[in-house]
């Protein structure tokens, strides 16, 4: 396998943040065109920010129903917790 040097693991985090943050500003608003391309593009060859994006759009989505319901003031035991994370990897298996 071939080993990437300092700068190159430098970029590529680099990127992995841009992506995330673009993730996130795309799911609260309207992101430009221009980023929705560097978005796609990269996307398209990182897995680990594809999987980032379906997690935080899930998460995004049992928030919002949270909160919808009025149950936005309550804290979640370890076990609804755990019962979340079940539901995002059960979604996630099916796409």
């Amino acid at each position: 396998m071939e080993k990437f040097t300092e700068e190159e693991k430098h970029k590529i985090a680099n990127n992995c943040r841009k992506a995330t943050f673009l993730i996130e500003k795309q799911q609260f608003g309207e992101i430009t065109r221009l980023e929705k391309l560097e978005l796609a593009l990269h996307l398209k060859n990182c897995e680990i920010c594809t999987i980032y994006m379906k997690q935080s759009a899930l998460i995004d989505e049992y928030s919002r129903k949270i909160i919808v319901s009025g149950l936005g003031d309550l804290k979640l035991e370890d076990k609804d917790k755990q019962q979340i994370r079940d539901a995002v990897n059960r979604k996630l298996g099916e796409k």
